[in-house]
């Protein structure tokens, strides 16, 4: 049995040691031949230095050059690189896979041929207090979404997982990831996956540790990439891919068309006023719920907002450009948040 995995990263020099070692550190089962392809999009903080000294350690691990340094790139890069093997796991330069991530994944994949693809749970991590107070909001369903893979709490059928492993004939299949998505190609490949009848497992028993952003104005670049490029996902298939993703802009909305309620009778007003309060109660009783001590109270508060509020315009923004402009992605947007 043949396992490709797949590290796509560019400047990733604080993270891509761990990342590395917890993969060859993993638990596999007998017999089992696995490759890793670091994917490296021109790093210039010494992580391409730093890959060339990891593979003096691990003769299985390869660095392979992405020019063009996107994500989508980088997953048919390194998955092409492996040749055809029977399966593939994509693992994020700041995803930290527990030792029984590979393995578990593996036997839920050769149990049942209806699952095409596995993913663990996700436990945030950060490296500073930004990050902590964005990773504490980021664990709530208020933050993120009900639904939503990284606050599910038991296993099951999902539409998308972080970090997955796919059998060979989902390549097969329905080819390879979108090289037009520079964010969401994982969304994009997951549900052309569920189209073409295959289904998607969460498993809460394996885990991995993700590093989130360290700063708020990188979150909110991230967020707006996400809801921007989800757009052009829906485009793509002529469908919203879930139905989640559509209250970050209706939000937004909302909160651009609350100053004029005030030209309506005062029902009006009084409505937007009363839902304004229950979103800032929501946000309270969150904030209130994750935090540790008082002092963390207003910055998870806050927190909420910017995830909501940057998928929104991002969200609103791709409707403009890409549905009622027909447009193609902006270079501005190309460029990966960091």
């Amino acid at each position: 049995m043949k396992l490709t995995v797949v590290i796509p990263c560019r400047n990733e020099v604080r993270y891509i040691r761990e990342c590395v070692d917890a993969i060859f550190n993993s638990v596999l089962p007998a017999g089992l031949e696995m490759s890793v392809f670091a994917v490296d999009g021109l790093s210039n903080d010494g992580t391409a230095e730093l890959l060339e000294e990891l593979q003096t350690v691990y003769p299985a691990l390869q660095k392979v050059e992405n020019r063009l340094q996107l994500t989508p790139f980088a997953f048919n890069l390194g998955i092409h690189s492996g040749g055809c093997v029977d399966f593939v796991q994509i693992v994020g330069a700041r995803h930290i896979l527990s030792p029984d991530y590979i393995g578990k994944s593996l036997d839920i994949l050769t149990s049942n041929s209806q699952i095409w693809c596995v993913g663990g749970q996700l436990i945030n991590e950060y490296v500073n207090e930004s990050g902590r107070i964005i990773s504490l909001a980021m664990d709530t369903a208020f933050g993120m979404g009900i639904g939503n893979f990284r606050i599910l709490e038991k296993s099951g059928f999902t539409d998308t997982v972080t970090s997955p492993m796919y059998p060979w004939k989902v390549f097969e299949k329905i080819g390879f990831f979108d090289e037009q998505l520079v964010r969401n190609q994982d969304d994009d490949f997951n549900f052309r996956v569920i189209q073409a009848g295959g289904k998607i497992w969460f498993e809460k028993e394996i885990s991995l540790k993700y590093y989130v952003r360290a700063d708020f104005k990188g979150l909110y670049k991230q967020f707006f990439q996400y809801g921007y490029w989800k757009v052009f996902v829906n485009r793509k298939h002529q469908t919203v891919t879930t139905m989640r993703q559509l209250v970050p802009p209706a939000f937004v909305l909302f909160l651009l068309l609350v100053p004029f309620t005030l030209l309506f009778p005062p029902l009006i007003s009084g409505i937007a006023g009363l839902l304004l309060v229950f979103y800032g109660a929501m946000a309270i009783f969150f904030a209130v719920r994750q935090s540790e001590k008082p002092g963390e109270i207003l910055p998870i508060f806050v927190t909420f907002p910017i995830l909501h509020v940057s998928y929104g315009l991002g969200y609103l923004l791709g409707i403009l450009s890409f549905l009622v402009f027909r447009k193609q992605p902006s270079e501005k947007q190309k460029r990966l948040s960091r």
